[in-house]
């Protein structure tokens, strides 16, 4: 409290003790009641107004200038006490303007009058010539006596300005605690409400006074009270705010949970003494509902991404639903599972089971972010392959048949509180069923999952559809590949056979390369390479009706240049609607060239001979086969290459090499030895060091060229070995081109497993080829065929005598079946043909076409041969009488 002059007296008014002692400034002992002079000053305790208010005061003699000057009037007016002290009051600080006023005023204080005003002032000017400050101060002046008995006055003043302020403060409290729309609350230092403001009372009930007195415990329950209790505790020892301090609970007459963001800080009075703890706080349950949904809506956004690239990086349909449980295990659920039609999975167009939601259904894929959680679903658990089915009124098969997501009730007891049964629909088709479950302590499923549950589903159905698709597409490829190649492993007479096969395209897995093993007459087999300009269907397909055509060129048993020829035609008539014959004429008129139109195709054929074993190439724009002779190294063949199947016009040559025994022959299209990354040249080169076996190399012959040993029955290297030494080797990964590959060992005829006889045209020589043939055959140990072949053989001798020219030539080949050809100089071809009942002949080619396994005949550049082969005896393939085959022709 400021201080009064010492040297005034009381005032005799005993209202101004009875004030005093309301306003707690005169303490009264309870007692013993004291009298007015007993009374003692006491210091105002801190956090009083007066340390707000600074008052000031100064007392005026009985000549009407200041006698006492206080500390508070030196701050307030900054004039010292040494010059205060006899000052006129009235013409130091008051206007010269209000001088004749203030002294009346100052008489009629003097008289004993009591006076209060607002006076404005201005204080003079310093020694130094500074210029006084103006200002406002409230005065209150209080007539006294002095000890002579003489009137004096005591001047009590207050700063205008601070008032105001104090009074602007106090408005502006009152309307932010009142009017706030946050709720506040002043809480004392024993952690009780001191005052509450209506949003307080507006959320928890009462008025605002109410909530005098109540603690934390009254708002919130345990342990969430506790926390707030131990926080304010905390912001009351330590001063340190807390800002957006999150807080939930309920509130009277809900079963709601509430939440509110709270901010608290320590409240301290004037003097800086803690006087409580401010709690300011805003109701954040709908923020914190959206953002729990824009969180949820990130968070199903995430899924969504991640879902796009991650399901369907793989075109397998097992793979694909492990995809989809990858995904939204545990992101999404915490168990899932995928079913998919059985009859999806076997290749059926539609799977059945819409109708009525009842099929059978095998269980694909299993995840769990639980351990030892069981598979969901009603029913017996159902392991990762099993197939099985849902029964009819199930919420199951109520969603592949309605083709709509269906909630699963919860097992009770069970681990599993929510389920969510949605359709894999693509294409408006139902493919299986996906099983989303959350566990106990997750939260329940609701419609946002619901629609993002289908949409992860729909996702992986169109993938898992897509993958059904093109293992559709995958397995056609597959058998239009196996039907355009070669059934199995070849086999050839004189021949142990090997090939590969690579597809240069991944996704269709045909292209435009063949090769094909085709056995011919006379133990002869024919090989044949081929490849199509171009990749995918549109070369298999050309490719496919080449191949058809060698075959059927083959069974003619043409020359390797005629087949070629023939074929030549044929290519170029692919293209074309009309055939060979359109496409002659169209190349006669001037037009643009339509290369999607155009089929280019290169070939090699060769007819191998295993008696003799010598083999005829024809080439036609193919790379040149290569030969491993034993114990050399390998080379390739000086074949002419020709011009390409399509171009025409040019013919081809052939070219007639003799294979020595153990050789390797290796043909191959251009896919093997050629790619982006490997030239021509160098592709050859690195297939010919291939075939050459560096672990046989003679190390005194290292410094002579092709000086390795080849790859041959001697390195007890199987043929398969070295076709896949081969493809191993050379870069045959590239996916640029096809990849053919046809390797054959030559393996001749023994010498005794042929026999070769001239006969002279002449009757006799029929009886004599019989001789033979019985003969040779009883050598062979096939006494079952004597018979038979005995009476082929005079009928096709006896048609060389009375039919052909020349010498005749008998021979009779022993390899997996025993073949007999006449051979005769001349050119006309028999012909088979029906005799009539009254014919006593022509029935003899009826007969050879009845007892053998097949005949024929073919043209030889000095005649024809005409031939029939016969299967050997083995106990399964029952032998034809000779005489029921005789008498069936009548």
């Amino acid at each position: 409290m400021s201080e009064i002059p010492a040297k005034a007296t009381e005032s005799e008014d005993p209202s101004d003790r009875a004030r005093a002692e309301a306003a707690g400034y005169i303490d009264v002992p309870a007692e013993d009641s004291l009298s007015v002079g007993d009374a003692m000053w006491q210091s105002s305790p801190p956090g009083s107004i007066y340390d707000y208010i600074k008052v000031a005061s100064f007392s005026i003699g009985p000549d009407g200038l200041v006698d006492q000057w206080s500390l508070r009037a030196e701050q307030l007016f900054g004039i010292s006490t040494e010059h205060a002290v006899g000052m006129d009051p009235i013409e130091a600080f008051v206007d010269p303007e209000l001088h004749e006023h203030g002294q009346r005023k100052m008489a009629e204080i003097l008289d004993g009058r009591e006076w209060t005003g607002v006076v404005p002032f201005k204080v003079p000017e310093s020694a130094e010539g500074e210029p006084g400050k103006e200002g406002l101060a409230e005065v209150y002046v209080m007539p006294t006596r002095t000890e002579e008995g003489e009137r004096a006055a005591v001047c009590i003043v207050v700063d205008v300005r601070i008032l105001r302020r104090i009074e602007t403060d106090l408005a502006a409290s009152q309307s932010i605690f009142g009017q706030s729309p946050f709720g506040f609350l002043l809480i004392d230092p024993d952690l009780r409400v001191r005052r509450a403001n209506q949003q307080i009372a507006n959320t928890f009930g009462g008025t605002p006074d109410d909530h005098r007195g109540r603690g934390v415990h009254d708002y919130l329950q345990s342990p969430e009270a506790e926390r707030i209790t131990a926080t304010l505790r905390r912001v009351l020892e330590t001063g340190n705010s807390i800002t957006d301090m999150q807080v939930t609970g309920l509130v009277p007459g809900s079963d709601e949970r509430r939440h509110w963001s709270i901010n608290l800080y320590r409240v301290h009075s004037g003097s800086g003494r803690p006087i409580g703890i401010a709690w300011l706080g805003t109701d954040v349950t709908e923020r914190r509902a959206a953002a729990r949904e824009a969180a949820s809506a990130r968070r199903n956004l995430a899924l969504l991404n991640e879902a796009g690239a991650r399901i369907g990086n793989s075109l397998d349909l097992e793979t694909t639903a492990r995809e989809l449980l990858d995904v939204v295990v545990p992101g999404f659920c915490d168990l899932a599972t995928v079913d998919l039609y059985q009859g999806l999975l076997a290749g059926d167009e539609t799977p059945p089971g819409r109708a009525d939601g009842s099929a059978e259904l095998r269980r694909v894929a299993f995840a769990s972010a639980v351990s030892d959680a069981p598979f969901v679903g009603g029913g017996a658990p159902v392991s990762v392959g099993a197939v099985h089915h849902y029964p009819f009124n199930s919420p199951c098969a109520d969603a592949l048949r309605t083709a709509r997501p269906q909630y699963v009730p919860a097992e009770e007891g069970g681990l599993v509180q929510s389920t969510l049964a949605v359709p894999m629909v693509a294409h408006d088709t139902v493919v299986g069923l996906a099983q989303f479950a959350r566990t106990k302590g997750s939260e329940l499923f609701g419609d946002r999952d619901r629609d993002l549950a289908v949409e992860l589903a729909a996702r992986a159905a169109v993938c898992i559809d897509n993958a059904r698709l093109y293992r559709r597409e995958h397995e056609r490829a597959l058998i239009l590949q196996r039907s355009l190649l070669p059934p199995g492993d070849p086999e050839a007479s004189g021949l142990d056979i090997a090939c590969r096969y690579l597809p240069g395209n991944a996704a269709t897995e045909v292209g435009g390369d063949w090769f094909d093993v085709i056995e011919l007459p006379g133990h002869r087999t024919a090989l044949v390479v081929g490849d199509v300009m171009g990749r995918g269907l549109r070369a298999a397909v050309a490719m496919g009706e080449l191949r058809t055509a060698v075959r059927t060129l083959a069974l003619l048993d043409l020359e390797p240049a005629e087949v070629l020829s023939a074929l030549d035609e044929i290519a170029r008539g692919l293209g074309t609607p009309g055939g060979v014959q359109q496409a002659t004429r169209a190349a006669r008129r001037p037009r643009e060239a339509d290369l999607s139109e155009v089929y280019l195709a290169t070939c090699i054929y060769a007819v191998y001979d295993s008696v003799t074993r010598r083999c005829t190439f024809a080439n036609a724009g193919h790379l040149p086969p290569v030969l491993v002779e034993p114990g050399e190294a390998a080379l390739m063949l000086d074949v002419p290459p020709g011009m390409p199947l399509g171009v025409g016009g040019e013919p081809f040559e052939e070219v007639e090499v003799e294979l020595p025994e153990g050789a390797l022959l290796a043909l191959y299209t251009d896919g093997l030895v050629e790619s982006r990354d490997h030239p021509l040249d160098e592709g050859l080169q690195a297939f010919v060091g291939a075939l050459t076996d560096p672990a046989t190399r003679d190390p005194s012959a290292d410094d002579r060229p092709h000086a390795r040993t080849a790859l041959n029955a001697d390195t007890h290297r199987d043929l398969e070995d070295v076709c896949d030494h081969v493809l191993s080797t050379l870069d045959t990964h590239h996916g640029e081109d096809d990849i053919a590959l046809l390797m054959a060992r030559v393996q001749g005829l023994p010498e005794d497993s042929v026999g070769d006889w001239t006969l002279p045209r002449e009757p006799r020589s029929v009886g004599r080829a019989r001789e033979y043939a019985r003969a040779r055959l009883q050598s062979w140990d096939l006494e079952p065929l004597v018979d038979t072949a005995e009476l082929l053989v005079s009928e096709l001798v006896t048609n060389a005598l009375r039919y052909g020219e020349g010498e005749i030539r008998l021979r009779l080949l022993l390899d997996r079946t025993l073949v007999c050809e006449v051979w005769d100089a001349g050119l006309v071809q028999p012909r088979r043909r029906r005799a009539r009942d009254t014919d006593e002949g022509g029935r003899g080619l009826q007969l050879v076409g009845l007892l053998s396994a097949a005949w024929g005949s073919r043209r030889t550049p000095r005649g024809k041969t005409v031939w029939f082969e016969l299967p050997l005896p083995d106990g399964e393939n029952g032998m034809v009488d000779p005489a029921e085959a005789l008498l069936s022709l009548f």
